[in-house]
């Protein structure tokens, strides 16, 4: 495999790459909350950017921003980037300009 292989999403997987502020967080107080912090049982959640989506994704397009649990992801490094794989499925959300006026401004 060359460095410069095109890389084609089967089936109804998506290809996304991390916001850059999807890892510490700082409190109201000032003190810096790791990423990997537990949130008194719950889970966070993440926002990635979507680069690539296989054939048969039905709702979400290249360039949409989704919300996903980050403790269901396979990560893959592509040209020296790192990447998140995961279905279709596994996308609690969809923000994006092209889902018009809705209530929220979100589809979920």
């Amino acid at each position: 495999m060359t460095d410069k292989t095109p890389i084609e999403m089967l089936h109804d997987r998506l290809l996304v790459e991390q916001d850059a502020d999807a890892g510490e967080r700082t409190s109201a107080g000032g003190i810096v909350i790791p990423a990997t912090a537990a949130l008194g049982g719950a889970r966070r959640l993440a926002w990635s950017r979507v680069v690539a989506v296989g054939p048969h994704a039905r709702s979400v397009e290249a360039g949409d921003r989704v919300l996903y649990d980050p403790e269901d992801k396979a990560e893959v490094e592509i040209h020296g980037e790192t990447y998140v794989v995961m279905r279709e499925r596994d996308v609690h959300g969809v923000a994006a300009d092209r889902l018009g006026d809705s209530a929220t401004g979100l589809y979920l």
